[in-house]
């Protein structure tokens, strides 16, 4: 794997876990790590062992404090159009495989909307979720106007964003920004057992079911389906169905391929 400065990666039976390390600065994402957590999802997403994606943060106090301050404020509307973040993040979620945030502490502002970009979120229950960017004169600009509103609904949505307000792991559960909140102590495990459940699935039906619920948010009905029965003629074709559906019928758990 590629060496980086301000991420851990590490990859095993079929799950790999990326930690952004920048503890001092309560993971802050300045433009070295959006750089390289783009090198590390690219050479993940070339890899034919890997299931599941799991993203967190070092140390015990911050998943991702947000975008590094003293970088954002030298950006200018250069860089606003350029969507730095943004981009980082619909790389995450366009990732072919499951991600899920493991969310240790606080997420707010970037990290919140990097939460927000990951298909699946646990939190510790000491973690503090927000938005303050109005009060730093800037708006979320990377991703949360659109993908929070599909979450937790416009009325709140607006709320959140308006009042900049910090709510913790209970509510962000309460409103369906979270499914799980745990110990910290306990908090990767129950990510790891999570992505467990999803890699003892057909791997090419997790990825395309993946995509149909991408699109999903993205497209109309009519168009949804038009693709979901598209994802589902493909997986009638693959050797996985056939697999799978023999093993249930033998009661025997299925050796999928992915084919």
């Amino acid at each position: 794997m590629g060496k980086y400065k301000t991420i851990l990666l590490e990859v095993g039976e079929g799950i790999a876990t990326l930690t952004i390390n920048r503890p001092e600065v309560r993971n802050a994402l300045g433009l070295e790590t959006v750089e390289e957590m783009h090198a590390a999802l690219k050479e993940l997403a070339a890899r034919d062992d890997l299931r599941v994606l799991i993203l967190t943060g070092a140390g015990e106090k911050a998943f991702v404090s947000g975008a590094d301050i003293r970088e954002l404020r030298e950006r200018g509307r250069r860089e606003g159009l350029e969507g730095i973040n943004q981009k980082l993040f619909t790389a995450i979620e366009n990732f072919p495989w499951p991600v899920i945030a493991a969310v240790n502490g606080y997420a707010l502002g970037g990290g919140c909307e990097l939460a927000l970009a990951c298909d699946l979120r646990i939190a510790a229950e000491e973690a503090k979720f927000g938005f303050p960017e109005t009060s730093l004169g800037i708006v979320p600009g990377a991703g949360a106007t659109q993908r929070l509103p599909r979450l937790v609904g416009w009325g709140k949505a607006k709320e959140l964003i308006f009042t900049g307000e910090t709510f913790d792991a209970r509510e962000a559960l309460r409103l369906g920004l979270v499914t799980q909140v745990v110990p910290r102590s306990e908090l990767m495990a129950a990510a790891r057992a999570l992505a467990e459940k999803i890699l003892a699935r057909g791997p090419l039906a997790t990825r395309l079911a993946k995509l149909a619920l991408n699109i999903s948010a993205r497209t109309g009905l009519d168009a949804g389906l038009e693709f979901e029965r598209l994802a589902q003629t493909i997986c009638f074709e693959s050797k996985d169905k056939v697999e799978a559906m023999t093993a249930f019928l033998e009661k025997r758990k299925p050796k999928f391929t992915g084919e």
